[in-house]
């Protein structure tokens, strides 16, 4: 009598396991689309601030599709166009860049895969920071102009002019592989909708995204950043739909 006891209350265990994961699995949204807006900042070349030109600061937005790998992890696909701007004349420290005056533009096209941790999503699903990281590449139609620098300061025969005639004969890149990282925050407002806010750096591989390289710091690469908040919308049964079980 014991042993059918045990094995009775052993499957209604398991039943109602499985009736769980099932509900669980079945009210989990595996897929999430978002959308954001913000600013794209240029760090390179021509500003003298290490955290990047917060003087030319251009509008980017992004398109965000999400798959839900588990409550802590997903993976995301990232599509970003804006426009990244760089001007010496901005700059009156050092009195140089005014002189040298040197400024560039792209439009900036960027698709990138990227892992994404939400490291507090098991205890504080409301509110939850996470990490980033990915790769991706950048699509550029860089224009540059150097018609404004001072002959009298940086004459012929100068490292600028010298640099200049070798910069002039460089093919610009048109695409370049960019490694995404970055940290944000998200704030669930319901179960469709939750609010993002993040910002994210973009490693490059080129000294050339400006346009410049031996006519100004040849000794480091290009990079750009941004800073974006929006709106994710999750798809999928929720809570309060259940697995369809029969009305009584």
């Amino acid at each position: 009598m014991k042993s059918v006891l045990k094995r009775s209350a052993l499957a209604m265990l398991l039943v109602s396991a499985n009736i769980y994961f099932l509900n669980a699995q079945t009210n989990l949204s595996k897929y999430e689309v978002g959308l954001s807006g913000g600013v794209f900042v240029y760090q390179g070349d021509l500003t003298p601030q290490q955290l990047g030109s917060y003087k030319t600061l251009k509008p980017q937005f992004a398109l965000h599709l999400y798959r839900i790998v588990s409550p802590s992890f997903s993976v995301r696909l990232n599509v970003n166009r804006g426009k990244i701007y760089g001007n010496d004349a901005k700059y009156s420290n050092p009195e140089w860049r005014q002189q040298r005056n040197f400024n560039f533009t792209t439009p900036v096209t960027e698709i990138s895969a990227q892992g994404v941790w939400s490291f507090l999503a098991k205890r504080e699903p409301r509110f939850s920071p996470y990490l980033f990281a990915g790769a991706g590449i950048s699509f550029l139609k860089i224009k540059r102009d150097w018609s404004n620098i001072n002959t009298t300061v940086f004459g012929e025969g100068s490292d600028v002019q010298n640099g200049l005639a070798i910069d002039a004969s460089k093919s610009l890149p048109r695409v370049i592989p960019v490694v995404p990282l970055g940290a944000g925050v998200r704030y669930s407002l319901s179960d469709r909708f939750s609010l993002l806010g993040e910002t994210s750096y973009r490693l490059s591989f080129t000294d050339y995204m400006d346009g410049f390289s031996k006519s100004a710091n040849p000794g480091k690469n290009d990079h750009y950043l941004s800073h974006s908040i929006g709106l994710i919308y999750s798809f999928g049964k929720k809570n309060d739909k259940g697995i369809g079980c029969p009305k009584w």
